[in-house]
């Protein structure tokens, strides 16, 4: 008899409590599953099973088998789930949750190419700028940046953004522009509370120094767009990822603080729930994010 069958009738006896309910949940006779589980027995030279008219419950050994058992057909299960999805069209309800700054910058102006692409698929993309349990909360997936919290996820880098201090020509004007960073104590600053620990600014001197800034903001908004539009404006210094700002700096409108300060980076990742294989659904959408943020370049992160 096969291996997998005889198994899969002792684990389902275990689990159903006894033959009737196992031929039921297998849809075969009663009869043929109690020809599997002897057969396993007998295979093995060991009883699995205490047998009376009343119940069915696993010998000690049984239940030392079953655990084993039920790992081995969990496995074939996912290998057999796995061809299946490798070989069928992403399609189905695909929900993401994505940082409200990059969603709306990044997120939602490549929506149309990929459901153009992925006519079966349907996105649902919330946007917040709170931490979501993926799993219990009923994410497919989450776009995050900077360093990953939760390693029980799995992850696929994206692309990367560098973390500046910018400010307009007009702050400049008015307050100077900052030749060190003890420098920035006399200056106004603006916080990203979205950021952790966004009164301290962690930054990296010339010399390869790692010195922090805690100063008290002048102005703290918990929106990217409208704290660039702050700088913009001339209100203060700000420290945002580039991603942001890179548009306003390529038309002038904002400038480095200090441009010899080494550039600090923080990546940008795809996390979704564990697993031996990847939906369909989720996977495309990895792949065409890495393919649409590759083809922007690095000057826009």
């Amino acid at each position: 008899m096969d291996r997998l069958t005889e198994m899969e009738a002792f684990a389902t006896v275990v689990d159903q409590g006894g033959f009737t309910d196992a031929a039921k949940k297998m849809g075969i006779s009663k009869s043929a599953v109690s020809k599997h589980v002897s057969s396993l027995e007998a295979r093995l030279g060991a009883r699995l099973l205490n047998r009376t008219t009343r119940r069915v419950s696993p010998t000690e050994i049984g239940l030392a088998y079953y655990d084993r058992a039920r790992r081995v057909l969990n496995d074939a299960g996912e290998a057999d789930a796995l061809v299946s999805s490798m070989q069928s069209a992403p399609s189905g309800l695909l929900r993401i949750s994505v940082a409200t700054d990059f969603g709306v910058n990044h997120m939602s102006p490549v929506l149309g190419d990929f459901l153009n692409e992925f006519p079966e698929i349907t996105v649902n993309m919330v946007l917040n700028n709170r931490f979501v349990e993926l799993i219990s909360e009923g994410f497919d997936m989450a776009v995050r940046i900077g360093e990953l919290e939760d390693n029980t996820l799995r992850a696929r880098k994206l692309t990367e953004t560098t973390i500046r201090m910018i400010a307009s020509p007009a702050y400049f004007e008015r307050y100077g522009r900052p030749e060190k960073i003890d420098d920035l104590n006399e200056h106004k600053l603006l916080h990203y509370s979205n950021q952790a620990n966004s009164a301290v600014w962690k930054l990296t001197a010339p010399s390869g120094e790692k010195r922090q800034v805690r100063t008290a903001g002048w102005l703290t908004v918990n929106d990217g767009q409208s704290l660039l539009n702050a700088c913009i404006s001339g209100l203060g210094i700000a420290y945002l990822p580039s991603f942001l700002f890179a548009e306003a700096m390529e038309s002038g409108l904002v400038e480095d603080v200090i441009p010899d300060l080494p550039k600090e980076t923080k990546g940008i990742y795809a996390v979704y729930p564990p697993g031996r294989f990847t939906q369909p659904k989720v996977r495309a959408f990895i792949d065409f994010l890495v393919h649409a943020f590759a083809e922007k370049g690095p000057d826009r992160w």
